[in-house]
């Protein structure tokens, strides 16, 4: 079906359930465009405000200066260019916005990307992995299960991450910064920067012109005047560096592969495991490289070809002993062959290429 609605510049929309995925696009006019696959859409419009409900996927164009009320989702949410407040109760996909201005959310059950925010954000459980990009007003997050990636932060900071975090981080003067992490904190700053940090970690580098290294868990260093306050709580390890070209080469410092800090699609992260496996699987392709080496040259030697029966081998050498049977090769796993069709599709390797790899894996060549 597809509707369209008088409503206003800034009417209040209820979204109290969808039950598949969701997308909101902002735009200048006073009507809303509702689009879904069926006619099961509720809907109701009362004293300036509207309430939806589906059991499917809906699709909204909405007046930008919107208030916004999602209470459930259960698939992947899309919000763009609304500029009024948004409050979301629960959201069991992933769940992605651009533009914005406050930003209220209780709970993400997949993974949270937000690029443009003119207001505060909070959250107070995230599952997945969060990547922040230029929000105006402060960041509150009570819990985020996974990774932290965020930069362009004006306002004041207070996270608190189970995993790693890695922060772009511009210090206001009078900035109070809280960052706690499970494992390792990345803090990228400019040259210039005026702060006291207070830093707890296993290890805790400070790669900054002027100042020592120290053997300690804990430490307090003062850049410039030390103005902005800024707090580095981590289980792992704690980094500070002033080389804006240090996210890129984060892995080297803590378990950051993955994040690779390609601001312009944040969203799509790569699996770590899917990088291990092509590491495994490259490794596995030598072994079965060399094996393959040492079969042609034990027949190019012998000048005849062997006989095949059963599990045994029978290349009767000088002596006449058979030689024992090679081991079964270890099967594929599906990582591994994740590894390889990434390579395909990045066109890193041929189809052809991709058909050795696996043939080599299986022991087949």
């Amino acid at each position: 079906m597809s509707k369209s609605i008088h409503v206003g510049t800034s009417p209040k929309i209820n979204i109290d359930s969808v039950g598949g995925d969701l997308s909101i696009i902002g735009w200048d006019g006073e009507d809303m465009l509702v689009k879904a696959d069926d006619d099961e859409v509720r809907f109701e419009q009362k004293d300036g405000e509207v309430f939806l409900s589906t059991g499917n996927d809906l699709s909204l164009r909405i007046p930008k200066g919107a208030l916004l009320l999602l209470k459930t989702v259960g698939g992947d949410t899309s919000i763009r260019g609304v500029m009024g407040d948004l409050e979301v109760k629960e959201v069991g996909g992933d769940l992605s916005i651009r533009e914005a201005g406050l930003i209220a959310i209780d709970s993400v059950r997949g993974d949270f990307s937000l690029r443009g925010a003119k207001k505060n954000l909070y959250i107070k459980n995230a599952q997945g992995d969060v990547s922040i990009r230029d929000v105006e007003g402060s960041i509150t997050l009570d819990s985020v299960a996974d990774d932290l990636a965020l930069r362009g932060a004006r306002g004041n900071i207070k996270v608190n991450v189970g995993e790693d975090v890695v922060v772009y981080l511009e210090p206001r003067l009078d900035g109070e910064y809280s960052i706690t992490a499970g494992d390792d904190i990345l803090l990228v700053l400019p040259p210039n920067t005026n702060a006291t940090l207070t830093m707890h970690g296993d290890d805790i580098d400070v790669d900054w012109p002027g100042i020592k290294d120290e053997d300690v868990t804990e430490r307090v260093v003062t850049l410039g005047n030390g103005s902005a306050k800024i707090y580095l709580n981590a289980g792992g390890d704690v980094r500070v560096s002033n080389n804006v070209e240090a996210g890129e080469s984060a892995e080297e410092f803590g378990n950051f592969a993955g994040l690779n800090f390609d601001w312009s699609g944040f969203g799509e992260r790569i699996s770590r495991r899917v990088e291990q496996a092509t590491a495994r699987a490259a490794k596995r392709v030598e072994e079965a490289a060399r094996r393959a080496e040492r079969h042609a040259g034990r027949h190019a030697r012998h000048g005849r070809h062997g006989t095949s029966v059963g599990p045994w081998n029978w290349d009767f050498g000088p002596k006449g002993v058979p030689n024992p049977p090679t081991p079964p090769s270890e099967p594929v796993s599906e990582d591994e062959r994740m590894a390889i069709l990434k390579m395909l599709a990045e066109k890193k390797i041929t189809a052809e290429q991709a058909e050795q790899l696996l043939a080599a894996l299986e022991g087949n060549k």
